[in-house]
């Protein structure tokens, strides 16, 4: 049986997690007389952030949870409540499951050809990828999925015995996305990351006579009860792969885009040519 899920640009079912707790605040809201724009004087949020919570928009803070919980009668239900939400704000609603077995995942593996990996990107580079998006990001949106794609490159700190491997086309450096500045910081954090004994890099250089992943992107990880997953994306979608015949082939693409790259010396020699070439 496959347990693939697919997600579109909807939200996915974990969503209905966050429209009930905002439910959940309303309801106390009213039970408690208060008006949105009372309870927002008093936890020190805007109101049009309370209607957010409400309309399960928004991914509460902490700070708001603390501060509601005394003013909506004070019996601990709201934190109780808070704890079972299940999205991860700032992060594409189809990429949720995948972020959260990243998490205890025991190997994990990133074949990227459009862009450099969340996992390595720097912060104004990233920031620039959310202010291309189309349709355009508020401010709002764009703040919220930087803090998210930073937040999510502390795995490579915090799990050092988990082996992070990495191969990127060598097209992917030389773009000058941003323009030459966000390019420069970009590949010196992309140089600075892959310092870490856990993190390793091959680029797949341009003219190579040999490609075993042309079908795209992939990334693949190992469960902590050794089950092996991947992941696909394309515009708008992203597919969360379990079942094995068709994990199978993909590991074994990777593996023999392994053999075909650039080693992790020559990589990082390549990588400082082009940082020294802008």
């Amino acid at each position: 049986m496959t347990e693939d899920w697919e997600y579109g640009a909807g939200e996915p079912v974990s969503s209905d997690s966050l429209k009930t707790f905002g439910a959940f605040v309303q309801g106390l809201r009213e039970h408690a007389g208060l008006t949105r724009e009372e309870l927002a004087a008093l936890v020190r949020f805007s109101k049009h952030t309370v209607e957010s919570i409400e309309l399960g928009r928004r991914m509460p803070d902490r700070d708001f949870v603390d501060r509601a919980e005394p003013a909506l009668g004070g019996t601990g239900a709201l934190k109780k409540a808070y704890r079972h939400l299940t999205r991860h704000p700032g992060l594409a609603a189809w990429f949720r499951e995948w972020a959260r077995r990243e998490r205890t995942a025991v190997s994990l593996c990133t074949y990227e050809c459009r862009m450099v990996p969340g996992l390595l990107q720097s912060e104004a580079y990233a920031r620039t990828l959310f202010q291309n998006a189309v349709p355009p990001l508020t401010d709002e949106q764009v703040e919220s999925q930087l803090i998210a794609r930073m937040e999510r490159q502390r795995l490579l700190l915090e799990r050092p015995n988990v082996p992070f491997s990495f191969i990127v086309s060598e097209a992917v450096f030389r773009e000058r996305l941003g323009g030459v500045e966000v390019t420069r910081d970009m590949l010196d954090h992309v140089l600075e990351s892959t310092k870490l004994r856990n993190v390793t890099l091959q680029i797949m250089p341009l003219g190579c006579e040999f490609h075993a992943c042309l079908d795209g992107p992939v990334a693949l990880l190992e469960g902590p009860d050794g089950k092996r997953y991947a992941y696909s994306e394309g515009q708008m979608i992203g597919r969360l792969i379990s079942d094995l015949k068709e994990v199978g082939p993909l590991q074994r693409a990777y593996d023999t885009l392994r053999s075909q790259a650039l080693n992790p010396a020559e990589s990082r020699d390549l990588l400082e040519r082009i940082r020294g070439a802008l």
